[in-house]
């Protein structure tokens, strides 16, 4: 198939091109995101693969359809960022990634709490700048303290493994409890519940009409004074403005972030000899108790060779006419 690959950075070529040798697609890279302007680009391709930050939405579905493209591949387990009704209505398939390394994201996680609740990221800083002094770095143990998982997939349940492994005691919310991780004593609460009595909440589950701002300023009300926050998962799942107001009442007593609601102009770019126009963002930035990673819990090399892999299987399963087993039933999704 051809394949218009947008979004695409170095190690993007070099893990799909190493995939690809199994394939033999036509693969034609684009370092543009696409969106309403780019998507003329993608005229005569039959297939378009997309990352998280692209927009797919009903305009540039049909458009994309108008074009000849049959199929849009994701190179990501979310699709959010999918007029998934669009592309029921204009029989466009929808195919996504959705386990490339649960252990990255959990891992990255466990790091950023480390590192927060350390001050890791200060202290690095300090010593390059020959400042040796310890005020201002008292952390604490995580031993004995309890966890909150909200979301309890594949990704929320390798978390609950490590954590326990540090001595913490594990509570967890989810819709859908998962068996897997009350065998080995995770606490399933509500959400309010998990909220009062965590020391700590990390995010893994995906974002919904129904998990659109989940920790809001009602949410952070319920909070422990102190509580830290972690989330790797989808950045409009927390309300920027109202942690902003919690981190400087002291609600919340740490923040480590991996994604971020307003992203999409931010991360995967290298903007440092610009000025950054968002001002939500940039007064995060002010925080000596906030950390931010661009988005780039995912980025291990297993994980990249898995989403090279799996990206375009699917292709292949599309072009020979079987399921790959990834697709995105958009009927169920909006049932």
């Amino acid at each position: 198939m051809r394949i218009a690959v947008f979004s695409t950075r170095a190690y993007d070529r070099r893990f799909l091109d190493e995939a690809n040798l199994a394939h033999g697609h036509d693969l034609h890279y684009f370092d543009a995101r696409l969106d309403h302007d780019t998507v003329p680009l993608a005229d005569g391709f039959e297939a378009v693969c997309v990352f998280v930050n692209d927009t797919v939405d009903a305009e540039v579905i049909a458009r994309l359809v108008a074009g000849g493209t049959r199929l849009l591949t994701l190179r990501s387990a979310g699709y959010n960022h999918v007029d998934l009704a669009a592309a029921h209505e204009h029989g466009l398939s929808v195919v996504r990634v959705p386990a490339y390394s649960p252990y990255a994201v959990a891992e990255h996680t466990v790091a950023l709490m480390l590192s927060v609740q350390r001050k890791i990221h200060r202290a690095h800083n300090r010593v390059r700048d020959g400042n040796f002094a310890l005020d201002g770095l008292l952390g604490f143990d995580l031993r004995n303290k309890r966890i909150g998982i909200i979301g309890t997939g594949k990704i929320g349940l390798i978390v609950a493994r490590i954590m326990r492994g540090f001595g913490c005691s594990i509570r967890a919310y989810d819709p859908y409890p998962n068996d897997d991780v009350k065998d080995f004593g995770v606490r399933y609460e509500d959400l309010d519940t998990l909220l009062s009595e965590c020391d700590v909440i990390t995010l893994h589950c995906p974002l919904t009409p129904d998990t659109y701002h989940l920790i809001d300023e009602e949410a952070l009300r319920k909070t422990k004074p102190g509580v830290m926050i972690v989330n790797t998962s989808r950045g409009a799942l927390i309300d920027t403005r109202a942690v902003i107001e919690g981190l400087k009442d002291g609600r919340v007593g740490h923040l480590a972030l991996d994604v971020y609601e307003e992203e999409g102009d931010l991360f995967f770019e290298d903007l440092s000899d610009t000025v950054i126009q968002d001002d939500v963002f940039s007064r995060l930035l002010t925080f000596p108790n906030v950390l931010i990673t661009a988005h780039q819990a995912f980025f291990t090399e297993e994980a990249m060779r898995n989403i090279g892999q799996t990206t375009l299987g699917n292709a292949t399963a599309f072009a020979e006419g079987r399921p790959s087993g990834n697709e995105v039933r958009v009927q169920d999704v909006l049932a």
